[in-house]
């Protein structure tokens, strides 16, 4: 509305002895003041009155609206308003009073400061509306003489100027506290160091570069030196990280850094600032590129962020400290174990095809480390670690078990002939240079299952099967290998509750002499047979049970059951002997020639009758506890039979120092005994036996022409399907009656 123009006068004019309050030297920044009038005069006239007016160090720029529409657009458009002066009534009585609304509710700008003026003296808001909407004054332009105008200006900048200070201090403090609370889950250095910039960042100004300086050792693998080293950065290249700090190439902050370092304080100047972060024993310095100076609240924030930021870097050191104790090897400083699960895991849920894992066993180091002790046994798993780092910069390394070691890398880089040249030199160890070689268990991501846990287990069951190959000192794990393992596991787990039902049974082959025709005894045979009726193969059963350790409860069972039988025998045909098989397992008791005595003993029969059967393989493993106990059973006068002679790898040596009262010629060798040429092992062995005064059976007989040859060799005895099958003791007590 139009102002009366008497009222002119006074609205132009101040009284200049209050000036001083309000007018100083200003700087280039200004405060932006929105007049909003539908009277061109009033725009005028309070620009002209608030003319070269500074405030707080600003002077005054002006926006004008002629509206209420046009105002509330300029302040959507404009954010750096700070004050409005409105009038009231415009196009409409309440313009005035929607433009407020607009402010404070629809744009949600509480910060800035409004001042209502109406032409209307007998035109007023409610007093509600005044405090609703945080309006720091109402005037009538009657009222608003130019001293009273520069006072309600000044007093509403500097309220808005308050607000902005708490608004900043405010928003600095919920940065320092969220981002506190994103620092508290950087458990890496590197991760730590890298937030606090960027944390950095938005307390300052996006437009900041810096970076994030500690001295290199103890905190960088493989660096031991003092120099400083850059942990992160922001505003430089990421080639820096991990680098001396002189790769800034800029001497000016070399000299900062340090000194901020060794005078153990915060620098500050126009253009960078020096903050020093420490806590305990651990120190470091964030070096700052600034665009513009810092402001005082600023300043201040800075102090309580960095307080946050010196226990938060204790804390990332500690926690350090626990992850490797937890994840890495001592010795080597390789991951261990668990880290090494964690990397098998990635390796098992990664897209990467033509990857492999491998666990690596060195052979015989327990008696590297008895022999030469444990210190030079250290020396040479760090330097086998060393060495398997040479074999490419892709791949992963872990110390997994005492002498094991584990691997993931590229397919074409992890092979048996690339694991297996690494082994080609001797290791150096103290003084010692020691010749070593490895077993490998390998796994291609072809085949590795989804879980860490899993491929852990599927290379060591590749590397269980290396081990046990003396041919070749690797093998692949494929999904047939754990579909075996899971039907031995089923089987084993059959036999034993079988074993515990009764479900075994001896049955007994005859044995006669060929001179006589008569039988003279049986061999003891073990039979399985299932619920289902069904039989499993003794090739199938016995290495399931001497591989689950069950061979060891069957054997007993086995040499108690023939002492039964013997004793059964005893009132008929007490001229026959039972021959029983016996194990390395059961050979290794320390009661086990004490429990056959007994058992002898205790069913009352003649020792002689029960004969022991053991085979050549069984003198591979350890031949003097074999020939120790078989020297007792056969004091006690226990008879001693060597089975599958001529087919195993033992020395003839150990033949001489055996107690045997009968060699056994293998079938192996009498099938063929009647066809020219290959008879010359059966009748080696036959005179073998002749010359060491033993009885000599030959087993496998099944045709006429092959016992016609035996008797032109001189064989003694003979057993096989040409004669009788192996039968249930029922059956076998009825064939020597009908033999009788």
């Amino acid at each position: 509305m139009q102002a009366s123009e008497n009222s002119n006068d006074d609205f132009l004019f101040i009284d200049d002895s209050d000036e001083d309050e309000v007018l100083a030297f200003g700087s280039d920044k200004t405060w932006q003041v929105l007049i909003v009038d539908d009277d061109p005069e009033i725009h005028s006239v309070t620009q002209l009155a608030l003319s070269d007016l500074i405030v707080l160090g600003r002077r005054l720029e002006y926006l004008h609206a002629y509206s209420g529409k046009d105002a509330c657009q300029i302040i959507e458009d404009n954010d750096d308003i700070v004050l409005v002066l409105l009038d009231v009534v415009m196009e409409t009585d309440d313009a005035g009073l929607n433009v407020v609304k607009h402010i404070r509710e629809t744009l949600e700008r509480k910060d800035i400061r409004i001042v209502l003026r109406t032409g209307q003296p007998g035109y007023a808001p409610e007093e509600s509306v005044i405090k609703e909407y945080d309006i720091n004054d109402y005037k009538t332009k009657t009222e608003l003489t130019r001293r009273k105008l520069v006072t309600t200006v000044f007093a509403a900048i500097r309220s808005f100027q308050q607000i902005a200070t708490v608004n900043e201090s405010r928003l600095g403090l919920e940065t320092i506290v969220s981002g506190a609370t994103e620092l508290s889950s950087k458990h890496s250095l590197s991760n730590y160091s890298n937030g606090v910039l960027l944390q950095l960042k938005a307390l300052i100004s996006n437009d900041i570069s810096a970076v994030f300086c500690a001295r290199g050792q103890g905190i960088i693998d493989n660096i031991d030196d003092l120099s400083f080293y850059i942990l992160a950065q922001v505003g430089f290249e990421d080639s820096i990280i991990n680098q001396k700090l002189n790769k800034l190439y800029n001497e000016e902050a070399n000299k900062q850094v340090k000194a901020c370092f060794f005078q153990q304080k915060h620098s500050f100047t126009d253009e960078s600032i020096n903050l020093y972060v420490a806590k305990g024993d651990h120190r470091a310095v964030i070096h700052i590129l600034l665009p513009s100076p810092l402001t005082e609240i600023q300043t201040q924030l800075l102090n309580v962020f960095l307080t946050g930021v010196a226990v938060g870097y204790e804390n990332v050191h500690l926690f350090q400290k626990l992850t490797n104790a937890a994840y890495k090897d001592w010795l080597t400083n390789l991951p261990n174990r668990l880290e090494f699960v964690r990397l098998l895991n990635c390796f098992a849920q990664s897209d990467k095809q033509n990857q492999v894992a491998a666990l690596i066993d060195i052979n015989h180091f327990s008696d590297i480390n008895d022999a030469l002790g444990q210190d030079i046994g250290n020396q040479l798993l760090t330097a086998v670690g060393q060495r398997l780092q040479r074999i490419n910069n892709n791949c992963q390394f872990a110390r997994v078990g005492a002498d094991v070691f584990g691997i993931i890398g590229p397919e074409d880089c992890i092979t048996p002939d690339n694991l297996m040249a690494l082994f080609h030199q001797p290791f150096a160890a103290g003084e010692q240079h020691l010749p070593i070689n490895a077993c490998f268990g390998l796994c291609t991501k072809e085949h590795a299952q989804s879980s860490g846990v899993q491929v852990l287990n599927q290379i060591n069951i590749a590397l269980n099967i290396a081990k046990k190959n003396r041919l070749e000192h690797f093998a692949y794990y494929h999904s047939d290998i754990e579909d075996q393992m899971q039907w031995r596991l089923n089987m084993i787990r059959q036999l034993r509750n079988d074993f515990s039902d009764n479900c075994l049974e001896l049955w007994y082959q005859p044995q006669l002499s060929l001179s006589s025709g008569k039988v003279i005894g049986a061999e003891a045979l073990l039979r399985w047979r299932t619920a289902d009726g069904k039989f499993v193969s003794p090739a199938v059963f016995i290495p399931l049970a001497e591989y689950s350790g069950l061979i060891i409860e069957i054997g007993d069972w086995v040499i108690n059951q023939a002492c039964k039988q013997l004793q059964i025998l005893e009132k008929g045909f007490s001229e026959l002997s039972i021959s029983v098989n016996v194990s390395i397992p059961q050979f290794r008791q320390e009661n086990f020639v004490t429990n056959i005595i007994e058992c002898i003993k205790k069913h009352h029969i003649k020792p002689d009758k029960l004969e022991l059967e053991i085979t050549e393989s069984i003198l591979m493993d350890e031949p003097q506890i074999i020939i120790d106990a078989l020297t007792k059973l056969k004091t006690q006068g226990i008879s001693i039979a060597l089975d599958d002679f001529g087919t195993g790898f033992s020395s003839l040596s150990y033949l001489q120092k055996l107690p045997l009262d009968r060699l056994k010629v293998d079938r192996a060798f009498v099938t063929d005994i009647n066809k020219e040429g290959q008879s010359i092992i059966a009748e080696t062995i036959i005179n073998l036996g002749k010359k060491m005064n033993l009885k000599v059976i030959a087993e496998g007989i099944e045709e006429i022409e092959q016992q016609d040859r035996l008797v032109e060799l001189g064989c003694d005895e003979v057993q096989g399907f040409y004669y009788a099958k192996p039968m249930p003791a029922e059956d076998f007590i009825s064939f020597l009656n009908q033999q009788s």
